[in-house]
């Protein structure tokens, strides 16, 4: 049996780690691999290909097309799913955010999940055996997650306010925000706002942002 397979990540190397791991790892079928390291590229074959893809392994942070609406790897998924859609989603990334890897999870209902700090290439080859056999998989930090998710815990925050909050917890000081997220700093700004208020924090800076969050289980 012939798995088709499309890897997206912005690291050839990694996208090369993934494929010696799974190729020589996997006897029970035969993989053939297309790879994207863009956001650009991914969309080309995405929509272009001739293919019909069973498994797709998407990096959320990758090089944006704008053009076409691509800010990260998330919005990949509905164009795979529309495009493709049998094909089977694994999320490979390295955000350890609860509030970005819930919304992910009850929005896109992947398959897989894998934080990269959470596996060696033992797990990587169980986990998407099992996917490719129709179960789902989701490393330790996802499962771990599970047990305290509920409901509403982030439905007030939008994928951008989602953003902010990930990237203060990864040390990133606003003035930089708005190059990274393509916006304004007035609209980082009222962002943040509106983020002390869904914490239920009057005045504050950063740090106290982050401790608000972490109390909630958001990060």
């Amino acid at each position: 049996m012939i798995v088709e397979v499309l890897m997206i990540d912005d690291h050839p190397t990694i996208i090369e780690g993934y494929k010696a791991i799974l190729v020589f790892g996997i006897k029970d079928y035969q993989l053939e691999v297309a790879e994207a390291f863009t956001g650009q590229a991914a969309f080309e074959i995405i929509t272009t290909t001739q293919k019909r893809f069973d498994v797709a392994l998407i990096d959320l942070t990758i090089p944006s097309y704008l053009e076409k609406n691509i800010a990260s790897g998330e919005d990949l998924i509905p164009l795979i799913k529309k495009h493709h859609p049998s094909c089977k989603i694994i999320i490979l990334t390295s955000h350890s955010e609860s509030i970005i890897l819930q919304r992910i999870t009850k929005e896109y209902h992947p398959e897989g999940i894998f934080v990269k700090s959470d596996f060696q290439a033992k797990e990587l080859i169980s986990g998407f055996d099992a996917i490719v056999k129709e179960k789902t998989y989701f490393t330790q930090t996802i499962v771990s997650f599970q047990k305290t998710w509920n409901e509403k815990s982030n439905l007030e925050f939008d994928t951008y306010n989602q953003q902010i909050l990930a990237l203060l917890n990864q040390g990133v000081k606003t003035k930089s925000l708005p190059d990274l997220l393509h916006l304004s700093q007035s609209a980082v700004d009222k962002r943040k706002a509106v983020i002390k208020t869904i914490l239920g924090i009057d005045k504050g800076n950063d740090e106290d942002i982050l401790k608000a969050a972490r109390k909630k289980g958001l990060i």
